[in-house]
């Protein structure tokens, strides 16, 4: 009986430090708990590789292997959320969105690439690209503010249409308001698949 008493006390103990040093492990040196931002952040810096989050209009980028200018941006705003969509040229002529939005579950970089849509509407229910069935997700309005070249007005609003597929394909429908809808598909990228040269 009282080696049962004993063991039970040692074994709420060690649960006691346990939760005391793990509380302790997630509280930066200020003693205040650590943002999803800090430990993102850290992530990039321990790794070495390219916060995206710094990526700025002029900058020339490498995604994937290939180089691209950054030749314009939209920050957008929802709800409280901000997130950064870069426009990028690869030269010919073809653009591509670069996304980087900050997630509960960390940062999501993605890379959209255009796709012919010419006349389709994004409908509230399952619709084919490509012989490929994508079904709805989010869809809404949201307030941008354009920098650099976007051929977009200074400021306005955007809506969109998200779709995925079962293989997890993304799709997405935005227009401004007034305009008329562009589709793309997206490509989550990876840390490290993004490197920068600065503008001088």
């Amino acid at each position: 009986m009282t080696t049962a008493v004993v063991l039970g006390l040692c074994l709420a103990a060690v649960v006691v430090v346990l939760v005391a040093y793990l509380a302790t492990a997630r509280r930066d040196g200020r003693g205040r708990a650590r943002t999803a931002v800090e430990v993102e952040a850290d992530f990039y810096d321990e790794f070495d590789y390219f916060d995206p989050r710094t990526i700025k209009v002029g900058d020339t980028a490498t995604v994937e292997g290939s180089r691209f200018k950054a030749i314009g941006a939209l920050h957008l705003m929802r709800q409280g959320d901000e997130w950064t969509e870069h426009l990028l040229d690869d030269g010919s002529r073809r653009v591509h969105w670069l996304s980087v939005q900050e997630r509960p579950e960390g940062l999501e970089v993605m890379l959209w690439t255009p796709v012919q849509a010419q006349g389709m509407v994004p409908a509230k229910s399952m619709l084919i690209m490509e012989g490929v069935e994508f079904f709805p997700g989010d869809r809404g309005t949201v307030a941008y503010r354009a920098e650099g070249m976007t051929g977009l007005p200074e400021r306005g609003l955007l809506d969109f249409a998200d779709y995925h597929a079962h293989d997890g394909r993304l799709l997405s429908f935005q227009r401004v308001q007034g305009g008329q809808w562009v589709a793309s598909y997206a490509s989550p990228l990876t840390p490290g698949s993004i490197q920068v040269d600065r503008k001088p």
